[in-house]
């Protein structure tokens, strides 16, 4: 079992920063892709950023490379996700999430979630 809690979801205006951490506690294995994934309303829920525990290799969805930067701190078992120049089109739940098996941009993929956290960038 893994447990996640994500936080540093908020309001904020267009061109602003963000900080999104997740906690992850329990069986982490170091070979696990740990991922970001965010669900606006009436919409499905869609692959922001991945990142391994060891090693750091990184995988970004098109719409967000350049602005966010995914990362991680394997002695906190943190992983964090940098959100730059926001747009209000970034509006949505973020949720942290632990790859089990299969395409690392799909969220059948992944096994363990948190509960998310909003995040809301105005125009």
């Amino acid at each position: 079992q893994v447990q996640l809690v994500e936080s540093g979801g908020g309001l904020v205006q267009a061109g602003a920063s963000l900080r999104l951490s997740c906690a992850a506690s329990g069986r982490t294995a170091s070979n696990y892709y740990m991922g970001w994934f965010r669900q606006a309303p009436g919409k499905e829920r869609e692959f922001v950023a991945a990142i391994i525990w060891r090693g750091g290799s990184t995988v970004y969805a098109d719409s967000v490379k350049g602005r966010f930067t995914i990362s991680r701190d394997n002695a906190k078992n943190t992983v964090d996700l940098q959100m730059n120049s926001l747009k209000p089109e970034d509006t949505a739940v973020y949720y942290c999430a632990a790859h089990h098996s299969g395409s690392l941009y799909s969220p059948l993929a992944y096994r363990y979630w948190g509960q998310g956290t909003q995040v809301t960038v105005s125009s």
